[in-house]
């Protein structure tokens, strides 16, 4: 079994793992509630049926046909419409960002059709935007731990410009700084959780909620998991209702991208965690030999012209030739070797900046390659999106496979 196949099999085996650990939580956890809402609710039935001498059967029957009263949008309290022109809005909006809270949804034939097409290509268009924008966020996360990395610099009495002609056996030299996957998950982290509780502090202000209901409605939303049990903006009327309904839809599309851009930053470090776990079950004596070579620096050295690119290592300021492209981990820019850890970094400032361009496809491709713990083998034809992370990425990196193969 190879490494792709061994690393798919554990991955698998892990989640079941974690679903039967799930399960066996929530089962613990919640059983014991629904089976006491249970006797509550005979008990109830049975109350009301004796006080006013109503028939059992007939009771079912009105609650049988409220149910799917209210599954066409009749409610006991007094809520907005679902389909007017603000309620259809927000269902369209449920939709492509795939929450489905499921509290509206069409109850025509016409408009079950219609749903089908125009999920189709919404939430397609809304996954890519998804992509889009994590790319742009990390960027700028890059672009900001590089302004504070010259900073801590200066302050430290390294000149820029002097630590970029150093060589970089230098520690502290800004042309081998990388900005860390995990410091990048940390920020995004940290601006999710202020998004969440801010907009907690609105909707359990506006909606009456507790505020851990508006904390677990907003992982919820922001996740797009959508349950549907708690529903922002329901209600026929608010106060500020018109900045309320705003504030609403602009949270929910801030904690949205967020919280996918975390996922996704979240899934590159448990690819590297399944890569050790592998490493260590499948062939130990390759990777402790490949870390014994591992050197400490990165160095950028201009590439021999009689040695092919994906063949060299660096040992102190030296490039020789090596066997296997795909364990020692490295990118070859414009006639320039660039070494690269397999520390969880993502990307060198040399290569960030290169021609003054900011190049959102490298940048996301060093994170991919950083779960891989190597560079994929590059093709003549690259398009716009090739190099991303997420489902987008493994598609279009699969489907560029394919017409290379054939």
């Amino acid at each position: 079994m190879n490494e792709d196949n061994a690393r798919f099999c554990l991955l698998a085996g892990l989640i079941l793992l974690y679903l039967l650990c799930g399960a066996a939580i929530f089962s613990a956890l919640e059983h014991p509630f629904e089976l006491h809402a249970r006797r509550l609710w005979k008990q109830q039935l049975d109350n009301f049926t004796q006080r006013y001498r109503v028939n059992l059967g007939a009771l079912h029957t009105l609650l049988r046909q409220y149910e799917e009263a209210n599954g066409a949008g009749i409610r006991v309290d007094t809520l907005r419409p679902r389909w007017d022109f603000s309620g259809a809005f927000y269902f369209v909006g449920t939709v492509v960002s795939t929450i489905g809270f499921g509290m509206t949804t069409p109850a025509t034939i016409a408009g079950k059709i219609f749903l089908i097409f125009y999920g189709l290509i919404g939430c397609a268009a809304t996954i890519l935007f998804f992509n889009l924008f994590l790319e742009r966020i990390i960027t700028m996360l890059a672009y900001i731990m590089r302004w504070c990395h010259e900073r801590r610099l200066r302050c430290a009495g390294v000149g820029v410009e002097a630590s970029r002609e150093e060589t970089s056996g230098e520690e502290d030299s800004l042309e081998g700084w990388k900005p860390s996957v995990y410091y990048v998950m940390l920020i995004l982290g940290v601006a999710s959780i202020v998004i969440a509780c801010s907009a907690s502090t609105l909707y359990s202000s506006m909606e009456n909620w507790s505020y851990v209901d508006s904390l677990y409605f907003c992982f919820v939303a922001f996740s797009t998991i959508g349950f549907g049990d708690l529903v922002s903006s329901q209600r026929q009327q608010y106060e500020s209702q018109e900045a309320y309904r705003l504030g609403n839809c602009l949270f929910i599309l801030m904690g949205v991208c967020c919280i996918y851009s975390l996922f996704n930053v979240i899934s590159i470090i448990i690819k590297q965690t399944l890569n050790w776990i592998v490493g260590k079950l499948v062939c130990p004596d390759r990777h402790a030999h490949l870390r014994q070579k591992r050197l400490k620096r990165n160095t950028v050295q201009p590439m021999s012209s009689h040695c092919p690119p994906g063949r060299h290592r660096y040992t102190e300021g030296s490039v020789e030739t090596v066997c296997d492209s795909e364990t020692e981990a490295g990118a070859v820019n414009d006639g320039v070797y660039v070494g690269r850890r397999l520390s969880g970094e993502m990307i060198s400032v040399n290569e960030f900046m290169v021609s003054n361009k900011v190049s959102l496809a490298l940048l996301q491709k060093q994170l991919s390659e950083t779960a891989h713990q190597g560079p994929r083998q590059s093709y003549g034809h690259q398009n716009g999106f090739s190099g991303g992370v997420g489902a987008l990425a493994i598609m279009n990196n699969r489907l560029q496979e394919t017409s290379v193969d054939r």
